[in-house]
């Protein structure tokens, strides 16, 4: 489902392994293919994200910024 803002949702079900389908809609809109490497990210509180490894680069920085900024911007 297309919100209109650039935001997606989709429902999925988890099969007796575990295991979900992804939506063609999405794997197609995020360029996944078969043999893509995702990480699943869990918070207690907010949930599961879901990120390409093209991705993971880009959020991984994000959160070395965070860290420098809440340490006052200190660098290592």
């Amino acid at each position: 489902m297309n919100t209109g803002d650039g935001k997606y949702a989709w429902m999925v079900k988890i099969g007796e392994r575990g295991q979900f389908v992804i939506p063609k809609e999405a794997r197609d809109l995020f360029g996944l293919q078969p043999g893509t490497e995702i990480l699943v990210l869990g918070d207690a509180e907010r949930g599961l994200a879901i990120l390409p490894r093209a991705a993971q680069g880009d959020f991984i920085a994000h959160i070395f910024s965070a860290v420098d900024q809440s340490e006052g911007g200190e660098q290592r």
